[in-house]
């Protein structure tokens, strides 16, 4: 359920905060008064799309905050999200909408953490539910009354859309290989004849390392200057070791000063450091000379090698000549033809067996298919029955409603063509909904199919813009009703012109333009006269304050939550329009009669659907605002 709205320089409204309750809420206002950017903030902070125009004139954000009860479903699914939850049992849904001279951007969040738009709309799913007479061109659209009645299959039948999807895509792989294989035959044949003498030419030179001509190369050099470098390890084993000359080694002097250096220490004790280098760098010097004299030892000519070792760097730069630049690239080319090899030969299938899998799997996705119908009929059937039972009270007791299934070829989402036919009134044959409803008659349709999804849809608020229009007063008694009814088990908003369906309301907010100068807060009606004695009302639920973009009068939305002397006059400006007013802008008698009536009828009605409730007191007239004439 939706608890509050808070909105921010959106379209027209500077700041507006709206705290709403449980039952029924319906916005009235004159036409063009700012209700729908009211919904439209709710859309979008939920990531419904947002135009250029989002951001009000002269500011450079947007920010819409939406604060929904928490519920157990909603708590586990921010726990799939890791979103911590807040202090209260509550979830928080803003949108900051920034706008620059070339572009605009936004950001989403719940609770305070940032959040994709994948993960807007699975949350919009579980909060709010529009329905708008503007989805009549929608409605009509066959994927989407096929969408319709998946959803309201519930999760057996999209449980099985989702096998068909995985038969569908296993079926186009195959479809594709096997396609792929026929196409390219003969360029097939050709790539095969270059990848196999290319393949053989690189496995003939053994490849494994990619520095191995690197490693050659060391190993030609040490070859080649075997002998010198035999001769230059015994100069160093001597110079470090052990001298044929008599002169002195290395390790000769640095023993000699280990044994001063240990006689000196017997004396004086701090030169112990330098001792211990010393006895280090001794050895370390015998270290070097043993392994130099080793080295030495065992280093000799190998022609034989050398020519090995000469005649396999030319066959790898040869190789890295034609497959490189090095031999890494060669090797990874080798790598890839070999996958590209196993690709056109079918990874080891021939074109029998490509066939042989495709039928398979095709075989698979229409026994899927053919499953999803079955559970489609069965759907359709009981989503017949249920809509036209919700059209009845809505005055088409005579309304006929079929959900036609046809054949279709085999996607995804099955091999069904659903489309929703409608007769409103006897002996008319069934026809396509979109091609046979009014006006009127498409707006009692979305009502009660709203109505049906509500009976199976965890939805906590329910959103209908303007549901009522086109419609006659008894029809427009029924759908008040029935949004009354809808109210009983969902937070319901309502657009509405009606004072018919206004008067069924637990909340009544009005929706107004006002035009503010700056720097005095003051303010005009629609019509920019003073409304202030018709009206008659305090500010409620929106402090003015002077505009703080500019210096010029602006025009703003505000809203204003009615109390019971301020529905009747407003239910009498629904009703009457100007007619109602007397020459001294009050509302006449007549206005006020027909208001009272409807309150009345309206209690009655919710008195009658709740037997232990008491009914909603009336208002009495305030006489002092009654025009009186003759």
């Amino acid at each position: 359920m939706l608890l509050s709205l808070r909105i921010e320089n959106f379209a027209l409204v500077d700041y507006l905060e709206l705290g709403l309750g449980t039952g029924l809420t319906v916005l009235t206002g004159e036409t063009g008064a700012g209700k729908s950017i009211i919904l439209d903030a709710i859309d979008a902070v939920l990531g419904g799309k947002v135009t250029s125009r989002a951001v009000r004139t002269g500011a450079d954000r947007a920010l819409v905050e939406a604060t929904f009860q928490l519920d157990p479903d909603l708590k586990d699914w921010l726990e799939q999200q890791d979103i911590p939850p807040t202090d209260a049992p509550q979830l928080v849904c803003s949108r900051e909408i920034v706008a620059s001279q070339s572009s605009q951007r936004s950001r989403s969040r719940i609770n305070g953490v940032l959040v994709n738009k994948q993960q807007m709309e699975q949350l919009r799913d579980r909060l709010v539910e529009l329905t708008a007479q503007g989805q009549t061109v929608q409605i009509g659209q066959p994927p989407l009354q096929r969408a319709w009645l998946d959803s309201y299959g519930g999760e057996p039948l999209l449980k099985q859309r989702s096998i068909v999807g995985t038969a569908f895509l296993a079926s186009q792989q195959a479809l594709q290989a096997l396609e792929k294989r026929r196409r390219s035959e003969q360029e097939r044949l050709q790539q095969l004849d270059l990848f196999e003498y290319q393949l053989k030419e690189l496995t003939a030179a053994n490849l494994t390392e990619p520095d191995e001509l690197d490693q050659l190369e060391q190993e030609r050099k040490r070859l080649s200057h075997s002998v010198e470098l035999q001769h230059q390890s015994y100069q160093v084993y001597q110079a470090l070791y052990q001298n044929d000359e008599g002169a002195e080694a290395c390790a000769d002097l640095l023993g000699k000063a280990e044994t001063t250096l240990r006689d000196m220490v017997e004396y004086d004790t701090q030169i112990q450091p330098i001792l211990d280098l010393v006895s280090n760098a001794l050895a370390q010097v015998e270290q070097a000379g043993r392994e130099i004299n080793v080295y030495g030892e065992t280093l000799e000519a190998d022609p034989q090698r050398l020519q090995e070792v000469q005649e396999r760097i030319v066959e790898l730069k040869q190789i890295c000549r034609k497959y490189g630049p090095t031999l890494g690239d060669a090797i990874a080319l080798y790598q890839r033809l070999q996958a590209d090899m196993d690709e056109l030969t079918g990874g080891g299938q021939s074109l029998e067996d490509l066939e042989r899998t495709y039928q398979e799997r095709h075989a698979a996705l229409i026994d899927a298919c053919a499953t999803l119908t079955q559970l489609r009929q069965a759907t359709a059937k009981d989503l017949e029955e249920r809509l036209v039972n919700e059209l009845k009270p809505l005055a088409m007791e005579k309304v006929k409603f079929q959900v036609d299934i046809s054949p279709a070829p085999p996607s995804a989402l099955g091999a069904d063509r659903v489309t929703f036919l409608f007769s409103p009134n006897p002996g008319e044959p069934l026809q396509p909904l979109t091609e046979i409803a009014s006006g009127g008659e498409m707006s009692r349709f979305l009502l009660a199919l709203q109505s049906s999804f509500s009976q199976i849809d965890p939805v906590g608020t329910l959103v209908f813009d303007e549901i009522d229009v086109g419609v006659s007063g008894r029809v427009t008694q029924a759908i008040a009703e029935k949004l009354h009814q809808l109210s009983q088990h969902h937070q319901v908003l309502c657009v509405t012109h009606q004072p018919i369906v206004a008067a069924m309301a637990d909340q009544h907010l009005r929706v107004s333009k006002q035009v503010v100068e700056s720097g005095k807060g003051e303010w005009t009606g629609d019509s920019g006269k003073s409304t202030a004695k018709r009206r008659k009302e305090p500010a409620t639920q929106v402090t003015t304050t002077p505009d703080p973009l500019t210096d010029s009068i602006r025009t703003v939305v505000r809203v204003a939550c009615l109390d019971s002397q301020q529905r009747r006059e407003e239910l009498a400006q629904l009703a009457g329009g100007q007619s109602t007013a007397g020459s001294n802008g009050d509302i006449d008698a007549v206005a006020y009669a027909f208001a009272d009536s409807l309150l009345t009828q309206a209690a009655n009605l919710r008195q009658a659907r709740s037997p232990k409730s008491e009914p909603a007191p009336v208002p009495k007239p305030a006489k002092a605002k009654i025009s009186r004439k003759g």
